[in-house]
C-alpha cells in the first residue's frame, strides 16, 4: 500500500507519461510541486525518483492503469483527492498543450477520485489561469 505522498506522486507522473512524452516543462513542475507545495513539506524528496520509478513499473504490468488508480484512490484521504486532480491539471497545463490522452487520463482520473463536475472545472480553469502565457 502506498501512502498519500506516493498517490499524489503516481497521478502527476500517470498525467504526464500518459501521451508517452514526459516534457521537461512537466517534469520541472512535478519536481517544484514536491519541493514547494504543503502538502509535501514532511515528504523525503530524495525519494521522488524512487516513487516515480515505483509508478512506472505498477503501469507496466497487466491492467497497470487501472490498479495504480486504484492504489491512488485507497492511499488518498478524501480532502486530498482534489488536490491530486489539481496537481494533474498543473501537470497538464505545464508545457502550455493538453494531448487528447492526457485530457481523457483527467477524465478518468476525476471519476474515479469521485471530484464532482463544478469542483473539477474550477480547479481545471485555476490551472489554465496559473500556466496562461501571452
Amino acid at each position: 500500500m502506498i501512502d498519500h505522498h506516493a498517490a499524489l506522486i503516481y497521478t502527476m507522473v500517470l498525467i504526464s507519461a500518459s501521451d508517452r512524452n514526459m516534457t521537461d516543462a512537466e517534469l520541472a513542475s512535478i519536481g517544484d510541486m514536491v519541493l514547494h507545495l504543503p502538502v509535501f513539506r514532511d515528504f523525503d524528496r530524495n525519494m521522488l525518483i524512487k516513487v516515480s520509478a515505483d509508478c512506472a513499473r505498477l503501469v507496466q504490468g497487466d491492467e497497470g492503469l487501472d490498479r495504480a488508480l486504484t492504489q491512488i484512490k485507497q492511499a488518498l484521504p478524501k480532502p486530498l483527492r482534489e488536490t491530486a486532480y489539481a496537481l494533474a491539471c498543473d501537470v497538464v497545463a505545464a508545457d502550455g498543450r493538453a494531448t487528447q490522452e492526457e485530457l481523457r487520463l483527467l477524465e478518468l482520473l476525476r471519476h474515479r477520485l469521485e471530484v464532482g463536475r463544478l469542483p473539477a472545472a474550477a480547479i481545471e480553469r485555476g490551472a489554465r489561469a496559473r500556466h496562461m502565457r501571452i
